[in-house]
This record gives C-alpha cells, sequence and structure tokens, in this order.
C-alpha cells in the first residue's frame, strides 16, 4: 500500500511538472515582439571578410535569415554589400588556387546562385576590387558593381534598411 502511495504521489508530481512546463514554454520560438508592426523585413549585410569558409558560414546563416522572416509573415528585401577583402572572394576564374580554395570557391558561388534565386540583390565595392584589382569582369555574375560601399551603405540606411555588419 505505501509503495502504492509512492508511486501516486511520483505521477502526481510529474503531471504537475508537465504541467507547468508546458505552460511556460509553449514551444514556439519566434520573434514576434521585435516584428510587431513591421512588415517588410530591410536589411543589408555589410560583408566586409577575408575568409571563405566564415563567408559559406554567414551566407548560410543569411539564407536561414531570410527563411525565418518569411516563416514570420514577414517579406525579406535583403541586400548584400560586399566590400574590403570580401570582394577577392566573389570573383569567378580562380583557377591558379589549390583544390581547397577551388571548392570553397565553388561552395560560395553556389550559395550566392541559392541567395540571388530568392530575390537578395548583391553589391560589390569598385572601391575595393580597385584596390585589390580585381577586374570588375571577374566579379560573379548578378552582382552590381557600385561606385563606394559606403556611400551605398548610407543611402540604404536613409531608406529605412538595417545595417548588420559581417567582419
Amino acid at each position: 500500500m505505501k509503495t502504492i502511495i509512492k508511486i501516486l504521489n511520483l505521477i502526481s508530481i510529474l503531471v504537475l511538472c508537465l504541467f507547468f512546463s508546458s505552460t511556460a514554454y509553449s514551444g514556439t520560438v519566434n520573434d514576434a515582439d521585435a516584428l510587431k508592426g513591421y512588415g517588410q523585413g530591410k536589411v543589408i549585410f555589410d560583408i566586409n571578410l577575408k575568409d571563405g569558409k566564415a563567408l559559406t558560414l554567414y551566407l548560410q546563416v543569411i539564407k536561414q535569415t531570410h527563411a525565418d522572416l518569411e516563416k514570420q509573415g514577414i517579406k525579406p528585401d535583403i541586400i548584400l554589400a560586399f566590400r574590403g577583402l570580401a570582394v577577392t572572394l566573389v570573383q569567378k576564374g580562380l583557377e591558379k588556387d589549390s583544390v581547397e580554395q577551388q571548392k570553397l570557391s565553388e561552395q560560395i558561388n553556389t550559395q550566392i546562385n541559392q541567395l540571388q534565386s530568392m530575390e537578395v540583390k548583391m553589391e560589390v565595392c569598385s572601391v575595393a576590387t580597385g584596390l585589390f584589382q580585381i577586374p570588375n569582369e571577374r566579379i560573379l555574375p548578378g552582382m552590381k558593381i557600385v561606385g563606394n560601399t559606403f556611400v551605398s551603405l548610407m543611402g540604404y540606411q536613409h531608406q529605412g534598411y538595417a545595417m548588420i555588419p559581417i567582419m
């Protein structure tokens, strides 16, 4: 009899724990508080990386950000602005690089194509392409060469885009 009472007490405690944990955490993870009254996700990512592996990681996160905005009823309006050494990572024709670098370049190119198919716009700074002696023709297709990314970033912020630095 004592064993049955102990088991019933244990079951009662477990039921209460489950009840309180389910009311404390509804299982829904979202950004509703931050997105209240927000209909369009206007964001510009200021990308200034020199590490290709880091860029592939961030491109994945940007793709996830696009999907997360859509899941929460926000229309994504995303721009990637490549400047500094990041412009060296978004060029075609890197045949002289090592096999590992070529694979990384192909992975970046694939991710860029995926994001472009999601209507993510991309800009590349001509100041940086000039500094690093990259002919504009070598920049990946679909990327817009702009005069100066600092000016571009300023203009987009004035238009209401949130700027997220990736460095």
